[in-house]
């Protein structure tokens, strides 16, 4: 048998294995009041050995641990013909049938009750579904497609939203595998919808819909509507396009009711926003809808090598965040301004402030690179742990890090290279989103190199600010828009800025900063201040009154409680960091035809 035959007959008996291969859910809901789910896996064509099934322990935009095989229980195997069959409980989430003649029935029952977008949800008013929290699976079929089906009674009058592929029946999907079937997010219930279609340069269309759980009064919900069209448009202005939907559908599965936990997370084709508020279209929600939008092109599309494919029985660490999650971040807001919502200096004096602020304020992204803050997600995205840890001075958030950075390079693209932020990421989505071709950092620099023309530029800039942490200076990328970075604690003493518990004392109820006064002299989180300067201290109106009197280089005595032990050492006080943006027009500067037109450029709309 020649090589080409040999490898034409593994593939061939391969595709028949799989072919053979069925998998099929069934869900219904019998116990709604007590945030029950019946579930049953059916699994035929398994090769005849012990077969393990188990559930997840991470989900989609989620890069920490998550337990949630704490919430199936009643677990019992069936072979075809209805008889029990043996099932192991291996691990807390693993369970093993050792024996079956090639098909098995699982059956179990889930708990959810925590609605938001990773966990589950099911009461009387709607079932919310995120697929990794409620589906058990089985191990080494990834390739099998999946079909599931939902037992809803009639009686309810219930919707279904998801991004699943539709049948003719409407309670029954189908996902042409496991990894897709785990990012696709299911909403059922009294849902309230509103419908457009986008059409793409290449002339094709796609429907877009929002799936509302909440209060759907038409006056309010469709100028909210309006808004979010308008943020698409935005959206697909920076990329050219919109990706080619599965199923030709982009749906915002969004629960905006006091019911739900905070939280938003992006999909292949959807995206699950939870919001615990009453629902009256205000603008504040934009946001979420911007950010998650966005990430249907950058992480779903533009995906980072480090999480292809994605491990659904661990975290996942990525070095990349930054760009997934921070530049996103960046944008979020961005669009939302562009789309006409807002005021542009509001923006810059507010959200890009605050972008700047974790920037150059943080000990996290003075001492750390966003490569690392971007590894650090395995224990910070919503992970649990019981202990404290140091992360004030170690750990900056990659969402406003990147963020930062975002701003940077495109303040400083516009005026060097008369390029765009939206430049590079229209050549991300071409080089690496529309042919979803994993990328790596170094893909990334090689990006910005393409779009400046200029390799040593995009070297050194990679090497300072992404491998690095170099300091960076935004005055000078601020004022060709017309803007100015001013201290706003000129002359001010300061000791540090930790919380404090006021109870004969003031007590640190977080770490101190590294580079404070506080933490110079060795105080740290629970410890008691109980005198400044000789002067006692029960109050923080106490101590800003001491720090009002005094000034920055002054060296005063410090009096403390630790474990239950009285201590004193001296401070050398600081100036107080603080700082504030302001418009040229505040400072009584006149804004040229440059300026306006850079700040128009920069935060007004766009249209593709």
């Amino acid at each position: 048998m020649t090589k080409k035959i040999f490898a034409f007959s593994i593939l061939t008996c391969l595709a028949q294995l799989i072919f053979g291969q069925k998998i099929s859910y069934n869900v219904s809901f019998p116990h709604l009041a007590h945030h029950e789910a019946q579930i049953s896996l059916t699994v035929s064509g398994i090769p005849i050995r012990s077969t393990i099934f188990r559930m997840s322990r991470s989900s989609p935009g989620r890069y920490a641990t998550h337990e949630f095989g704490k919430n199936i229980y009643d677990i019992k195997a069936f072979d075809q013909q209805g008889t029990p069959l043996t099932i192991h409980r291996m691990d807390g989430d693993v369970y093993e049938v050792p024996r079956h003649s090639g098909y098995i029935r699982v059956q179990y029952t889930l708990y959810a009750d925590y609605p938001d977008g990773t966990y589950a949800g099911i009461d009387p008013d709607g079932v919310h579904l995120n697929m990794p929290a409620a589906f058990l699976w089985i191990k080494g079929m990834d390739n099998s497609p999946i079909n599931i089906h939902f037992s809803v009674p009639d009686s309810l009058h219930w919707t279904i939203a998801t991004q699943l592929q539709p049948t003719k029946d409407p309670w029954t999907f189908n996902a042409r595998n496991f990894q897709y079937f785990m990012d696709c997010p299911t909403k059922i219930g009294s849902l309230h919808y509103k419908k457009w279609t986008v059409k793409n340069p290449d002339g094709r269309s796609y429907e877009f819909r929002i799936a509302l759980d909440g209060n759907g009064e038409d006056s309010v919900f469709t100028p909210f509507s309006g808004k979010v069209q308008k943020i698409v448009q935005q959206a697909q202005a920076v990329f050219g396009e919109t990706p080619a939907y599965d199923y030709g559908t982009y749906t915002f599965l969004a629960s905006i009711n006091p019911y739900v936990q905070g939280d938003g997370m992006e999909h292949r084709n959807s995206t699950m926003i939870s919001i615990p508020a009453a629902f009256h279209g205000e603008d504040w929600l934009l946001g979420v809808f911007a950010h998650e939008f966005f990430h249907c092109w950058n992480v779903k599309r533009i995906r980072p090598k480090s999480l292809e494919p994605f491990n659904f029985e661990k975290s996942n660490m990525s070095a990349e965040l930054w760009f997934a999650e921070g530049f996103t971040q960046y944008y979020g807001d961005l669009l939302v301004l562009r789309s006409g919502i807002g005021a542009d200096t509001g923006y810059v004096k507010s959200t890009a402030a605050g972008l700047i602020r974790s920037r150059i304020n943080t000990p996290g992204a003075r001492l750390y690179s966003p490569i690392d803050a971007s590894r650090m997600a395995v224990f910070v995205d919503a992970g649990v742990s019981v202990d404290k840890t140091n992360y004030p001075n170690i750990y900056t958030s990659y969402y406003p890090y990147g963020g930062a950075i975002a701003l940077a390079l495109d303040l400083e693209l516009r005026e060097r290279f008369h390029k765009t932020l939206d430049d590079v990421m229209a050549a991300a989505w071409k080089k690496f989103g529309k042919p979803e071709i994993p990328y790596t950092v170094a893909g990334l620099e090689d990006v910005l190199a393409a779009v400046t023309g200029d390799e040593l530029f995009a070297r050194e800039y990679f090497q300072k600010y992404i491998y690095g942490h170099e300091p960076v200076d935004y005055s000078p990328l601020l004022a060709p828009a017309g803007f100015l970075v001013k201290k706003e604690g000129e002359g001010k003493a300061y000791i540090g800025n930790p919380r404090f518990q006021e109870k004969e004392g003031l007590t640190l109820t977080s770490n101190t900063l590294r580079g404070t006064p506080l933490y110079d002299a060795g105080l740290d989180i629970d410890d008691k201040l109980t005198a400044l300067d000789g002067q006692p201290i029960t109050t923080v109106a106490d101590l800003t009154g001491i720090l009002d009197r005094s000034h920055p280089g002054a060296t005063v005595s410090v009096r403390y409680i630790h474990h239950g032990v009285e201590k004193t050492g001296t401070l050398v006080l600081a100036e107080s960091p603080s700082w504030k943006i302001v418009t040229y027009e505040q400072e009584g500067r006149s804004l040229t035809p440059a300026i306006l037109q850079f700040r128009k450029s920069w935060l007004g709309g766009k249209i593709i």
